[in-house]
This record gives C-alpha cells, sequence and structure tokens, in this order.
C-alpha cells in the first residue's frame, strides 16, 4: 500500500497531489537544539574521525526452519541492557536502522560507558561513533519466536552502513491459531469457520474469486464473524472492488470496534482516493490503541498489528490538510517503526520547510539520496536540496515554532 506513494511525484512548490513514502531519519525540529550550532571539542570538530562513525544498520530477519515469518517482527538494538531502538522488519524480513537520530534513544544520556555526554542530535548528521555501540546488541521479536543476539562490536562496519546479516530466529514450539485465535472464533459455527479457513488457504494461493466464495459463505452463515468481513474487504480491494471493500470493512469495523485492521483497510482507500479528512477519521482511533509508544519495553504478542503503516497515512494526511506540526509527529513515529523507509524522508523534508526549517529539511533529502542513490527522482531531489539551503541562508528562514 505504501508503493502507492511514491507513484505520484512530489509538487515542491504546490500541494502535493499524491504523497511520497516513509523515511527514517528526524532531524532537528523547531523547538528543538539545532544539530548544525552544536559545540565539539578540538575547534568545533566531532572526537571521532568520519570514518569511525557508524550511521545505518541493515540486515534481515529470517526463521531457522524457512518458514514464513510473523507480519510485525520488531527488531531492537540494546545497549547495556537498555532498549534504544526500534524498528519492524518489513515484509521479507529487511530492516534498516538509522544511528543518531531523535528516534535514537542513545542519544538521550551519557555514552555506554563512556565519561562523555552525549546529547540529543549531536551526531545526526554523521551517525554516531562506533565506540558508542560497544556495549550494544541487536535482537529481533516475534510471537511464537526466539531470537539470538548479535553483537554490533564484533562486526565491522562499511562506510557509514553496517551489515549485520541474518538474524535467524527460532520457533518456540507449535504456532497456536496459525489462522485466527481462540478469541476470533468465538461464537462461530464450525461451518463458518471452515469456510474461513478455505478463504485464507485459497488467498494464500492467489486464487481471490475463490477466497471471495468462502469469506461470502462464512459471513452468509455467521453475520457476527468480524474477521472474515475484514478478509472479504482485503479480497475484495484486490480485486478493486473499492466500494464492495469498504462495505465490508466498514462491517467488520461495526461488528468489532477494537479490530484494527478494517480500520486501517478503510484508511487506506481514503488514502487512495485523496479523501485526507477521511484519512485522519479512520487512522486516529488506531493511533489510539498503539502500545509501543514508549521505548521503556513493550510485549509484541499485545497486538499483533504494524502501526508504522498507519502513522505514515496520519501524516500525509495532515500534511495535505497543512497541519504540519501534527504531520511532523506521525511521520517521526512512522520512521521508528517502518523498516525500508528511504521516501519518507521526502515527506518529512517537504514538512519541515513549509515549517521554514530549511536546513534540517535539506538534510532529509540527503539522507533520502544516501539511502537511495539511485533514485528515479534523485537529481529533482539535489535540486530541491540546493533550492532549500539558498533558503536557509535568507534572512527570513527562521523556523515556525
Amino acid at each position: 500500500m505504501l508503493a502507492l506513494s511514491v507513484a505520484t511525484p512530489f509538487a515542491w512548490e504546490q500541494k502535493p497531489t499524491g504523497p511520497p513514502t516513509p523515511p527514517a531519519n528526524p532531524p532537528s525540529s523547531p523547538g528543538s537544539p539545532n544539530r548544525n550550532t552544536n559545540t565539539f571539542p578540538n575547534n568545533g570538530q566531532p572526537p571521532d574521525a568520519p570514518e569511525d562513525f557508524v550511521m545505518f544498520l541493515t540486515g534481515k530477519v529470517a526463521t531457522d526452519d524457512g518458514s514464513n515469518l510473523p507480519t510485525n517482527v520488531i527488531v531492537e538494538r540494546r545497549c547495556s541492557a537498555k532498549v534504544r531502538q526500534q524498528v519492524y522488519a518489513g515484509p521479507d524480513g529487511d530492516f534498516s536502522m538509522q544511528l543518531g537520530s531523535v528516534n535514537d534513544s542513545t542519544l538521550d544520556a551519557t555514552a555506554e560507558g563512556s565519561s562523555q555526554s552525549v546529547m540529543p542530535n549531536k551526531f545526526s548528521e554523521t551517525g554516531i561513533p562506533r565506540r558508542l555501540l560497544e556495549n550494544c546488541e541487536l535482537t529481533a521479536t516475534a510471537a511464537g519466536f526466539e531470537s539470538p543476539t548479535i553483537s554490533l562490536m564484533e562486526l565491522d562496519p562499511s562506510t557509514k552502513m553496517l551489515e549485520v546479516g541474518t538474524i535467524r530466529v527460532h520457533r518456540r514450539g507449535k504456532v497456536e491459531g496459525a489462522t485466527l485465535n481462540a478469541a476470533a472464533y468465538k461464537g462461530a459455527p464450525k461451518e463458518a469457520i471452515t469456510a474461513y479457513e478455505k478463504g485464507l488457504e485459497a488467498e494464500k494461493k492467489g486464487k481471490l474469486a475463490s477466497a471471495q466464495d468462502h469469506f461470502e459463505k462464512a459471513v452468509e452463515i455467521h453475520p457476527s464473524f468480524a474477521y472474515a468481513w475484514f478478509q472479504l474487504g482485503s479480497v475484495l480491494r484486490r480485486q478493486n472492488d473499492k466500494a464492495g471493500a469498504r462495505k465490508a470493512y466498514q462491517r467488520a469495523a461495526n461488528i468489532d470496534e477494537k479490530l484494527l485492521g478494517p480500520h486501517l483497510g478503510l484508511a487506506a482507500l481514503a488514502f487512495e482516493d485523496e479523501n485526507w479528512k477521511e484519512v485522519l477519521e479512520f487512522t486516529s482511533p488506531i493511533l489510539e490503541h498503539d502500545p509501543f509508544k514508549s521505548l521503556t519495553g513493550y510485549t509484541v504478542e499485545l497486538e499483533p498489528f504494524n502501526y508504522g503503516e498507519t502513522y505514515y497515512y496520519n501524516a500525509v494526511a495532515n500534511y495535505q490538510l497543512n497541519q504540519f506540526d501534527a504531520a511532523e509527529k506521525s511521520a517521526r513515529r512512522a520512521e521508528q517503526l517502518l523498516a525500508r523507509s528511504a521516501e519518507l524522508h521526502v515527506l518529512m523534508g517537504e514538512i519541515l520547510a513549509r515549517k521554514r526549517d530549511y536546513a534540517s529539511a535539506a538534510s532529509e533529502l540527503k539522507t533520502y539520496l544516501e539511502l537511495d542513490p539511485h533514485a528515479k527522482d534523485a537529481e529533482q531531489i539535489r535540486g530541491r536540496i540546493a533550492e532549500l539551503e539558498r533558503k536557509s541562508q535568507s534572512p527570513d528562514s527562521t523556523p515556525r515554532n
């Protein structure tokens, strides 16, 4: 669904007709310390040479038996036993974690085991010094799986990229309720459950018409089967029946308001129609349930749901409605949760440009090019960077709070 937003080029000086996709590096925002004004010892230079800085951790999560991963695998970096940063892995297990951003809580305290204090955003343009990874490790969290830990000090970075390889998770045992948990089956007769599971199997094989028939049978037998209505909506949407999908999603949401999937489905349809007020209407209830707002700890089994996409839709909608503070807030949260999120830097750059924080906006676009140097719009982005840097030198470039 996120790929849809990349298809329409950003209209730089006009209201965009279609948003971009997710990023990973938040710059200093208005009201927070400006990265370009931080002071360093040694004549204003960082204490570490540039080649000792690490900006991105990249890798992949896979199962050791070759089976499919759950949809909500979270990769987290822990330093001195404390969670410092978290991102969702993508559908294929790929992940990318940007170091030194405002999402990196290593920067809020004294360096790991070091006597030097590390202030927020101090290293954000170059990553963080390699020495700060001395007591850090990566692990993957996935419902029903156990993960090994990977020491970051044992790996050698290539330029600013640190490739950690594949984190292979091990299944703890038989996955309970692989298709649907027991609570969701509650009240459904056996015939409806059988039809539902046949629908899941057909959908998995790409037989969408057959899946639709099975889901329709399930809801005909058991009209209160919220999960079946939700899956029916998803299948109809994949067949470009937006009206049917919207009705099915709405029926599922009405039956079970705590089921978040239908709300995201409705938000996605509104996003495709560029109905930004509806996007906010459908994403706001989801974000109220986000159990991962704090990096102090969590249990991934709380809710098998990826909130990153929801925050992205919410950020774009707020941007389109000129609500830039709210857009920035959701975009930064999306940065924490989405794995392959280079294009989100374009959105963040435009949000900050609208707030006249031109230097930070240019930095976001530079990060986009660093993550995707061969992007089709690379030349356009470079031109936009030059424009923003010129604006940052003008007398009226004071960021709006």
